[in-house]
């Protein structure tokens, strides 16, 4: 079992140019997303989260529920559910203003325990920035870290939430020491303002970043580098991308049993080029339609 810690929001998206270009609500959250492209890769995940009572957050267990995501994990609250406004330029690239105050998903506390057979807990977006709940999953990261779990992080940076940039950059440093698996743009890796070998000696077995169009690359311990070129596709637009890399990976190390420190380190230059490259693929077929739509097994020759 894959666990997903964070957020699930409603996508604003504009279906054409200008600020209020006919607006469509779209399920999204990049632990949400990640929750459901795990899900619809074929991995046994679950979804541990705050979701409202609202209509919106009804309809997000409905697609993790479809996707066949665990929600066992969920707390509900009475307040409303948190609404990002995407913002699409020319090349398909998304920029987010949120509506945050008072959301059901900022109430998440930290639960008693992971649900029975959790291999693996995947952490990030807004709900690693937005207290009191924050804290609550930062709690959760050290914890699971602590009992042997192995654990990935996607900062996922979104400046817009951050109130003290300093402040966030010192809180991501100390995370590292619980995080076994670190993915993050080169967008995120520029304002975060460090280096992949600096967080590689702070504790992750192995740092991947996504290139956009350019593909991905990981940097392990030991020093290593390997890369593969993206996927050539006409992009719609890249909401869900990054997530669908996320879940592409930890499905792939999950289906070589590779969950851990010592897998990832044996891994080799091939097992991580043909890691990289499912990735590569999964998140071009996301890119390829509009809104957060990852693949299903079937789309990427898994069945």
């Amino acid at each position: 079992m894959i666990v997903v810690a964070g957020e699930a929001l409603i996508d604003l998206v504009p279906q054409g140019t200008g600020a209020l270009a006919g607006l469509r609500p779209a399920l999204g959250g990049g632990p949400f997303n990640t929750a459901v492209a795990l899900g619809r890769l074929g991995s046994p995940a679950a979804f541990c989260s705050r979701v409202s009572y609202d209509a919106f957050g009804d309809a997000l267990l409905g697609r993790l529920r479809e996707s066949g995501v665990d929600v066992s994990a969920v707390q509900r609250g009475t307040e409303p559910t948190t609404l990002a406004v995407a913002t699409v330029d020319g090349n398909g690239s998304a920029a987010y203003s949120f509506y945050v105050e008072g959301t059901a998903d900022r109430l998440f506390t930290a639960p008693a325990g992971l649900p029975a057979g959790t291999r693996a807990v995947s952490f990030g977006t807004c709900s690693l920035v937005l207290e009191p709940g924050a804290s609550a999953y930062e709690e959760l990261l050290r914890t699971a870290s602590g009992q042997g779990v192995f654990t990935a992080l996607d900062p996922n940076i979104r400046p817009g939430l951050i109130p003290d940039a300093d402040a966030y950059r010192a809180r991501f440093k100390s995370w590292l020491p619980s995080v076994d698996l670190l993915k993050l743009s080169e967008e995120d890796a520029l304002w975060l303002g460090g280096t992949p070998h600096e967080w590689l000696s702070a504790g992750p077995s192995a740092v991947v970043i996504t290139h956009g169009a350019d593909g991905l690359s990981v940097i392990t311990r030991d020093g290593s580098v390997h890369a593969v070129p993206g996927e050539r596709v006409d992009v719609v637009d890249t909401i869900g991308a990054g997530d669908t890399v996320n879940a592409a990976l930890l499905h792939g190390l999950s289906v070589r049993d590779a969950l851990s420190p010592a897998a990832l380190a044996g891994l080799g230059a091939d097992g991580w080029r043909e890691l990289l490259g499912f990735a590569a693929r999964a998140a071009a077929i996301t890119c390829s339609r509009a809104g957060a739509e990852p693949p299903y097994a079937s789309e990427l020759g898994e069945d």
